[in-house]
């Protein structure tokens, strides 16, 4: 018969096992660039990138959240449903007398959705007609490979590192039952697939997320008056991080809050 002590004993390292469980983080697996691949880019809006602010991706004021005017609009195909938020591409203008000499490349962030225009042929207007891999630029983008009275190019692109300054960032709305968070700022391979929230510091207490649209997840729960914590999963390398106590107890909807990791 074991001794009240080898039981406690034992009971210590299962609550050891369980703590680990629940924070665990999977193994860094970084995103690299991918191969280069052939594609057609095109723009929206004009110089100031007004009409591109918000989006479907749900990332409000581009200035504000940091991604400026270097941004894309998907086709459908690489919007995959807003699980194309956030991702980034290396993309040069090749084989046209519109770009520029050296086909000098420029970085975007997908920030919306060019939805397919059934109206059109897929090869003649429609250009985000699935399956074509298209990306719809700002002007500003665009102007930095090519010239703007092209108006389509042939590119190259290929899917590369996000680089960002800080943490993941989190802007919250929704109501005392309802919690709607925006991701942003996701570095690596900048895309999100899973979310949990917890409210305290609970090891186990987490509550699955549901996708909402683009880059926002929601839970139906009461969460106020604790500390918030996030655990994200990458879309592409299904690496989770944990971003712990990012909201304070006092935390307020429409305000955004930045945590202390990233993916890399």
């Amino acid at each position: 018969m074991a001794s009240p002590s080898t039981g406690t004993a034992f009971l210590a390292l299962v609550i050891i096992f369980l703590a680990l469980l629940c924070a665990a983080t999977t193994a860094n697996a970084r995103f690299t660039a991918m191969q280069w691949t052939p594609a057609h880019a095109t723009f929206y809006g004009d110089e100031t990138a007004a009409e591109t602010m918000g989006g479907a991706c749900g990332y409000g004021n581009l200035y504000a959240t940091g991604y400026g005017t270097d941004t894309a609009a998907l086709s459908t195909t690489l919007f995959k449903d807003g699980h194309g938020c956030g991702t980034c591409y290396q993309i040069r203008c090749t084989g046209s007398p519109w770009c520029y000499a050296g086909s000098p490349s420029i970085t975007v962030t997908a920030t919306n959705l060019c939805p397919p225009n059934w109206a059109q042929d897929t090869n003649n207007g429609g250009w985000c007609n699935p399956p074509r891999t298209h990306f719809d630029l700002s002007k500003p983008a665009f102007m930095k490979m090519a010239q703007w009275r092209a108006g389509i190019v042939p590119v190259m692109y290929r899917r590369v590192p996000c680089v960002r300054r800080g943490g993941l960032r989190f802007a919250l709305q929704g109501n005392p039952y309802w919690l709607l968070a925006y991701v942003m700022n996701v570095g690596g391979a900048g895309d999100v697939v899973e979310m949990w929230v917890k409210s305290g510091t609970s090891s186990c207490a987490w509550i699955r997320m549901t996708h909402n649209w683009g880059a926002a997840y929601q839970a139906f729960a009461q969460l106020g008056g604790k500390a918030l914590s996030f655990k994200v999963t990458s879309y592409t390398t299904r690496q989770t991080i944990v971003a712990t106590n990012v909201a304070p107890a006092n935390w307020g909807l429409g305000l955004t809050y930045q945590a202390r990791v990233n993916f890399s």
